[in-house]
């Protein structure tokens, strides 16, 4: 996709860590990413969720586990996976907010970057869980998992997102 893309600068981002592989038999097709942000995985299909939790890149998985963790509690969760902000933003309103419903205000998007760009697709009731900062040094995964961009951390963020939105 980013190599047929030619009306505007492509940029592929790597990653150094092991990352598992998705098993989309339970999850939406990997051509969705063709519109840079789709519902990945949500724990009740045509069921409006209670809470959306966003991420891209490697934190997609994490993100993925936190939201199968609340949803395991009760909690009705979608993950959307938001690869490219750009052509979500090209797309037409109808699939943007199917994917992100305007009344599902609880929403968590989730990277270790630089939060300014997400809080457009959170919206003033949501969170994002990011990092403005530079600085910590240890192993990646030790790094992340203190800041708080495990599964469990990012469950325990979207648990007070859902307490301070009832």
């Amino acid at each position: 996709m980013a190599l047929e893309r030619r009306d505007g600068p492509v940029a592929l981002l790597l990653s150094r860590q092991s990352l598992p592989v998705l098993d989309r038999g339970d999850m939406a097709s990997a051509q969705e990413l063709e519109r840079g942000g789709y519902v990945l995985w949500e724990s009740a299909a045509g069921e409006r969720p209670q809470l959306i939790l966003i991420s891209t890149g490697s934190e997609v998985a994490p993100t993925l586990r936190a939201g199968q963790a609340l949803a395991r509690e009760g909690v009705g969760a979608r993950v959307v996976a938001m690869p490219c902000v750009e052509l979500f933003e090209a797309q037409p309103s109808a699939h943007r907010d199917a994917v992100l419903p305007p009344e599902v205000t609880a929403r968590l998007a989730v990277e270790p970057g630089a939060c300014l760009s997400w809080w457009r697709w959170v919206g003033s009731h949501g969170d994002v869980l990011g990092l403005d900062r530079f600085g910590a040094s240890a192993p990646g995964n030790t790094v992340l998992e203190e800041l708080g961009f495990s599964a469990e951390g990012i469950a325990a963020r979207a648990r007070t997102l859902l307490q301070s939105t009832m």
